[in-house]
């Protein structure tokens, strides 16, 4: 792998767009996670504006977890990310655990929202029901968790947030706790705005073709997973479900035919062709489950290939998430430091205030504890104009 991140996209004439977006490691990458963000980002993000990707792994602990799946599973996306493409020195990849600013931010954006907008949250009303009719206790987490996403997002000054339509109703609450923020305390935050990839994007699952490919399924016979081996994609694909109609009638119709369609759009997104096209080309349900097996199989191979050479060598992804999460880091602690001076908080007090008799006095300059000017430049005597560097630290 090259030295991480010392070609980015020119900053020469001013500041640039600034995109954020990560993944749960709540389970295995699949190909829907691949063709619905994966590859468009790699394939256009990272080149077109100051992107950072976050394995987001505090969000995993919503709900019960084990530990060591987690930590496992966070390198895992982690290594994919970067054997699918992911540019070090054109992108940020880090995990968001390891950045600080987050979890900083994350009370001031609790304190910001309120208890009716988190409860309206269509995600929590789910997961809620789900874990309460398995009869698990649901977690205050699984609740507030918007709170920590907005400060994700937030922290960066991120103009755009790439995410699938299940997560919009998010974005829109982080925009609405940045818009109230900074009337209440002055402009902290830019406001961002969604991006939801394109409908042929979306993937569903094999066996029940009205369900989103989620990575967190209890039944998985209809999900493909990125690190699966050729014969298990193909086994999957070959018991996808289709559905009843005239033999060998293979038509592109979402609505009425959303098993057929499903493979058609996999297809095309493996293939570059229009699923309406391609479903004119097929005589029977046969046919075309074997052509899309192949069709994700060969896409697939070059990305495990990569894959594997990575986890043989665990110190090159290790550089890049530590050097991913420095820069993130510097980019976020100024405008987190400007949040918390413009709610009244208290700066640390400053080494050289506090020097025990007989001690030599520390430097002016030195570095501080965490949070606020000494450590990041901000003053605090101003909280209702505050200036954000939208590049510090790249």
């Amino acid at each position: 792998m090259t030295t991480p991140m010392t070609h980015r996209p020119d900053r020469t004439h001013g500041p640039l767009h600034r995109i954020f977006s990560g993944l749960k490691p709540t389970g295995h990458l699949t190909l829907g996670n691949y063709l619905g963000a994966v590859r468009r980002w790699v394939a256009e993000d990272q080149h077109r504006a100051d992107a950072l990707f976050c394995v987001v792994d505090l969000h995993a602990l919503t709900v019960e977890h084990d530990p060591a799946r987690v930590r496992r599973l966070t390198r895992q996306a982690a290594t994919l990310l970067l054997a699918a493409g992911l540019d070090p020195r054109l992108c940020t990849v880090f995990v968001q655990s390891h950045v600080h600013e987050h979890t900083r931010l994350s009370y001031l954006m609790e304190c910001t929202a309120s208890d009716g907008e988190m409860r309206r949250m269509i995600q929590y009303k789910e997961k809620a029901a789900r874990e309460a009719g398995r009869g698990g206790s649901v977690r205050l987490s699984l609740l507030t968790y918007p709170a920590l996403m907005a400060a994700d997002i937030l922290a960066y000054g991120a103009d755009e947030v790439p995410v699938g339509d299940d997560q919009a109703q998010h974005v829109e609450l982080t925009r609405d706790l940045a818009l109230r923020f900074n009337q209440r305390y002055g402009q902290v935050f830019t406001v961002p705005r969604a991006t939801v990839p394109r409908v042929a994007s979306r993937v569903m699952d094999l066996r029940d073709p009205t369900s989103k490919m989620g990575k967190s399924h209890a039944e998985t016979s209809g999900i493909i997973y990125l690190l699966d081996e050729p014969d298990t994609v193909r086994r999957k694909v070959m018991r996808a479900t289709t559905d009843s109609g005239a033999a060998g009638d293979v038509v592109h119709d979402r609505e009425n035919r959303p098993g057929v369609a499903n493979l058609l759009d996999i297809l095309a997104a493996c293939t570059g062709g229009a699923p309406g096209d391609l479903a004119a080309g097929y005589s029977s349900y046969g046919a075309l489950k074997k052509d899309t097996a192949e069709a994700v199989v060969e896409m697939l191979r070059p990305l495990r290939e990569r894959h594997a050479e990575l986890s043989a060598d665990p110190a090159q992804v290790d550089a890049v998430l530590r050097a991913g999460a420095e820069r993130a880091a510097a980019l976020a602690r100024p405008r987190v430091d400007a949040a918390y001076a413009a709610v009244g908080l208290m700066p640390p007090v400053a080494a050289e205030a506090v020097v025990p008799a007989g001690a030599a006095p520390v430097p002016s300059g030195s570095s501080g504890p965490s949070g606020f000017s000494g450590s990041s430049g901000f003053s605090v005597t101003s909280v209702t104009s505050v200036t954000v560097d939208p590049v510090a630290g790249g």
